[in-house]
């Protein structure tokens, strides 16, 4: 079954935000990327509520890539929150993040991430990671959503 892919970047950060766009051009990535600049729009953005209310426009991602230290609501309440949203539990979330913490890394595996990946460096090691993901959401099978 094929269905539409999308991603859904959320990051606090302009400078890393900047950064991903230009690995997802330069490694040719061709999925609509949206993006959150915190916690709480992504929240809204999976509700669905206001202003990401058209899902034409904004539709429910096949993965989330996120960021763990954002203001308001982090990464980690973010994946406590789509895990106990029936509609967003099969959500594929990949932490995408600084930190090389242990305990970070446990943690949000138990909360149920699906990954845990630390920020590259530079510019090229980021578009290595961007093209094995590219090449990821084209193999792999994604299970429907349910939205509520």
């Amino acid at each position: 079954m094929s269905t539409p892919r999308s991603i859904l970047l959320v990051d606090d950060s302009e400078n890393d935000r900047l950064l991903m766009r230009a690995a997802f051009k330069k490694a040719g990535f061709d999925i609509p990327v949206q993006e959150a600049r915190n916690g709480e729009e992504a929240i809204a953005y999976l509700q669905g509520a206001a202003p990401y209310s058209d899902r034409g426009r904004f539709p429910l991602p096949t993965v989330m890539l996120m960021d763990l230290n954002m203001p308001m609501k982090n990464g980690f309440d973010i994946l406590a929150w789509v895990r106990n949203e029936p509609g967003l539990k099969r959500l594929s979330v990949i932490v995408l993040t600084a930190s090389m913490r242990a305990e970070d890394v446990e943690r949000a595996f138990d909360l149920g991430a699906n990954a845990f990946l630390v920020k590259p460096g530079n510019l090229d090691a980021l578009t290595a990671m961007i093209c094995s993901l590219r090449d990821w959401l084209q193999i792999n099978h994604f299970p429907p959503l349910g939205v509520r």
